[in-house]
């Protein structure tokens, strides 16, 4: 039985965690580029997602509970909250039972200090043969997949 993570939006990530806690897997957010009026905006690809995750069928899937968050636009929030809905889609569809996690929640238990940095260094610190997956600062998303894997390994509902 493996446990996934994840952390949701274009610019999150998804983690395989081994029953033991090892990190198996961790890759960026699947997403493409789609054209909104004047802009290109990243959004979730359903497609590659669910390619990425169909192998994964024998796993319990955590998944960080979103929410809107003062001063973020109209359209980022709907974008967010639509990604959020890709992906648990995308799991039950897949057949992955899905537990949604508030950040607050998992971030305390698992002792990450604020900021996007305080994930990154714990993550490093808890799997540091797989430090080099969290080196960079848009590595923040595979960091908070991992640690949020990790918590519903110790914390199955």
């Amino acid at each position: 039985m493996y446990t996934i993570g994840i952390d949701p939006g274009a610019s999150g990530a998804v983690a395989i965690l081994a029953k033991d806690g090892s990190l198996v897997e961790v890759w960026d957010m699947p997403s493409v580029q789609v054209v909104s009026g004047k802009t290109t905006k990243n959004r979730v690809s359903p497609e590659m997602l669910a390619s990425e995750l169909r192998n994964w069928d024998d796993a319990v899937a955590y998944v960080e509970q979103v929410g809107a968050m003062p001063g973020q636009g109209v359209s980022s929030m709907f974008a967010f909250g639509e990604s959020l809905g890709i992906i648990r889609g995308v799991l039950a569809g897949l057949g992955i039972p899905c537990h949604l996690v508030p950040p607050a929640r998992w971030k305390k238990a698992m002792g990450v200090n604020a900021g996007k940095d305080g994930s990154r260094a714990k993550a490093a610190q808890l799997w540091p043969g797989h430090a080099g997956e969290f080196k960079r600062v848009k590595d923040d998303g595979r960091a908070e997949a991992a640690l949020i894997a990790r918590w519903g390994i110790h914390n199955t509902p």
